[in-house]
């Protein structure tokens, strides 16, 4: 039996290149799992193991390892950064303990950082702070906590001091030891000697470290009050109250140094194990209703209560189907018997197995608090929750965005449509914010997802791996539809054909509703004038039709809909009836309430150097963007803005080429907006044109 407070969840999460798949490898290194350092660089780190990966020197998807380290087990998700792959971050931080956000020593605080660091709060996760590339041009560490503040909102505790900075940069001071730790130029992990602190350092530590005591002491009153009498706390009650604000997510210890150059790592892997915190120590997952409601009982993380997991990733490679598993409760066996409460179908488990990256260790049994992958699981999706079939339950769900810009492909040959159709199976089961349907006028097929990178790689994996060449249309933007006009109307439906007939009338009124809503549906009838049985179908008649506007037949949003009188026949009324009503009232009405087009509107958060600054806000200007904010740091300036995404094609290129290449960008879906009429109308051509040419084939 494994003794759960020698275990570590942790994810390593931060922007796109502040060094988090560096971390992992040389976290690897030190906890011998790995004897060669693989580089980013040179795209073969142990985590990076798709070849996209490996060539874009970016990671796509989340990858888990394990690893020992002073006889505390860690398992390790090393996340993307990319905007485009925020879900990996979502879905991991989900089943975590705990993480490390990783800051780049120049970079700071970047875009990316502070959609991670919202999910990190949504999961409610404890988080060390590690500023990485100390060795940096342009590294500060304490501007880097200061940013942490003043953007993120958290509350750093400095735990250690760094000596020297950029190419001085030797090694760290830790403040509770007070030691130093100094590195020499090998970039060997373990070439370190402890010495005194730097003579011209003793003033700042002692400063610092009285800040960090009187932080952490806050967390226990009687120790707090006797420290101000002159009294030391002991060292264990200084790392007990450190723990506890971690856990409470009070503050975050936040240490520093150079991952690439082997500096700062054992002390980081130290914090860890000291601050953050085991499976049992973190607020135990809700359980819901079939509604997704809590309903207020809790999987209690422990090895004696019943089984009870969440599927949070779903991979393919190529052994097969991997479904990636958190175990909350409970133990589980090869061979036992589990329950899907989604499906309510029960599956006999084959084979489990331990991740190391791609590799793969077999398992006969695992058990709570365990991150391990069930080999050849079917019909098991993304958030799905698996438990012992004597105590059904189901575990709260995980909420996906929906995905704002879609291409249209098609195979080249007709060969590869059956490849195409498998390997898009598997896909979308990996990828809950990737979707996939078919343009039912062309027949095309339509690949949805939340950027352009995304549906780039998505391309590139069908090509690659499954050998499908495609014809890959324009990126398309997610339109929407909605009313902005109160409209009071009638609609009756009547039929007589022999026999018994149909008949249904209904009196409405239709008018905006609140924001992303979608229909809200209620009824002001008295007496029997369409009775309670029916209403159920005037919701569904009107709903069905919600998904093609009367536009250009996109989706609408957000209206309300109040049935106020009608009329029925003891004979001839059915739901049917009334149901074929609501869509005659929709068709009837909807024109009527003067619809208009939304438009997607994305956050965009551009880094740009100082003298680009004029530039881009020009450029933003011209793309219809709403600047929102600027804030200027020590190695350029981040301008945050509203843009419509259908002006945001090609972006990138675009900064780039302004930027000399120093640019970047991060954009993440807003809101939708009603459009401009130019635009408007020009959308609504282009839809006609496209289905008149339609039409003729």
């Amino acid at each position: 039996m494994t003794d759960l407070s020698k275990y570590r969840n942790i994810g390593i999460f931060a922007h796109v290149d502040a060094g988090k798949t560096t971390t992992t490898e040389r976290i690897l290194k030190l906890t011998g799992k790995i004897h060669k350092i693989g580089e980013v660089h040179d795209g073969e780190s142990t985590t990076d193991f798709m070849e996209q990966e490996a060539e874009r020197g970016i990671t796509i998807q989340s990858a888990a390892v394990s690893c020992f380290w002073n006889d505390h087990r860690f398992n390790v998700i090393d996340t993307p950064g990319h905007v485009d792959f925020t879900v990996e971050v979502y879905r991991s931080l989900k089943v975590l303990d705990g993480g490390i956000g990783v800051f780049c020593g120049s970079g700071g605080v970047e875009p990316q950082s502070e959609t991670n660091w919202r999910y990190a709060n949504e999961s409610e996760v404890s988080r060390i702070i590690f500023v990485n590339k100390l060795d940096r041009m342009g590294a500060d560490f304490l501007r880097v906590v200061k940013q942490t503040k003043d953007v993120l909102g958290a509350n750093p505790i400095i735990m250690v001091l760094p000596i020297g900075i950029e190419d001085e940069f030797t090694g760290l001071v830790d403040l509770l030891t007070r030691k130093a730790w100094i590195w020499d130029e090998t970039g060997q992990a373990e070439n370190y000697k402890i010495e005194e602190i730097p003579a011209d350092m003793v003033e700042l530590v002692e400063e610092y470290r009285e800040m960090l005591i009187e932080t952490a002491l806050e967390q226990d009153d009687d120790l707090l009050e006797a420290y101000m009498e002159g009294v030391e706390p002991s060292m264990e009650d200084i790392k007990r109250c450190i723990r506890t604000g971690t856990r409470k997510i009070d503050f975050f210890p936040t240490y520093c140094g150079s991952a690439f150059k082997n500096k700062g790592m054992q002390l980081l892997l130290d914090a860890v194990v000291d601050y953050l915190p085991a499976p049992q120590e973190v607020d135990p997952q809700p359980l819901t209703d079939e509604e997704g409601e809590p309903n207020g009982e809790f999987a209690i993380v422990s090895a004696d209560e019943p089984f009870k997991a969440l599927a949070f990733k779903i991979m393919d490679d190529r052994f097969g189907a991997l479904t990636f598993v958190r175990i909350y409760s409970g133990k589980l066996n090869k061979g036992d018997t589990i329950l899907n409460s989604f499906t309510g179908k029960t599956e006999r488990v084959g084979r489990m197995v331990e991740m190391q990256a791609d590799e793969r260790n077999e398992l006969s049994s695992a058990q709570a608090g365990d991150i391990i992958a069930i080999v050849g699981m079917k019909n098991v999706q993304t958030g799905h929750t698996l438990c012992d079939p004597k105590h059904p339950c189901t575990l709260e769900a995980m909420v996906f965005p929906e995905p704002v810009i879609s291409i249209s492909v098609k195979p080249k040959d007709k060969g590869g449509s059956e490849k195409m159709g498998v390997a898009i199976g598997k896909m979308i089961a990996e990828d809950p914010t990737f979707r996939v349907e078919t343009d039912e006028d062309s027949g095309e097929t339509i690949l949805r997802g939340m950027g352009e990178l995304h549906l780039d790689i998505k391309v590139d994996i069908l090509s690659r791996t499954y050998g499908v060449d495609l014809i890959v249309g324009e990126p398309q933007v997610a339109y929407r539809e909605t009313i902005t006009k109160v409209v009071e109307d009638s609609y009756t439906h009547k039929k007589q054909s022999g026999g018994s007939g149909q008949f249904g009338k209904i009196d409405y009124v239709i008018r905006p509703g609140e924001a992303n809503t979608g229909l809200t549906f209620t009824s002001k009838v008295v007496g029997g004038n369409v009775p309670k049985e029916f209403w159920p179908a005037v919701e569904k008649g009107f709903k069905s039709l919600m998904d093609t506007g009367t536009i250009a037949g996109f989706p609408v949003l957000d209206v309300e809909l109040e049935l106020i009188d009608g009329a029925f026949h003891a004979v001839d009324s059915s739901a049917i009836a009334f149901e074929i009503a609501a869509k005659g009232a929709f068709r009837q009405s909807i024109p009527k309430a003067d619809p208009k087009l939304l438009e997607p509107i994305m956050a965009v958060d551009v880094f740009t150097p100082d003298d680009h600054v004029g530039d881009v806000i020009g450029d933003l200007n011209r793309r219809r963007g709403m600047i929102k904010d600027q804030m200027a740091g020590v190695t350029g300036v981040r301008i945050k803005a509203d843009v419509a995404l259908s002006e945001m094609f090609g972006y990138i290129s675009t900064l780039r080429t302004m930027t000399s290449g120093r640019g970047q960008f991060s954009m993440e879906f807003s809101h939708y907006s009603q459009c401009p009429n130019n635009i408007a109308e020009k959308v609504i051509a282009d839809v006609k044109e496209r289905k008149a040419a339609e039409a003729k084939k």
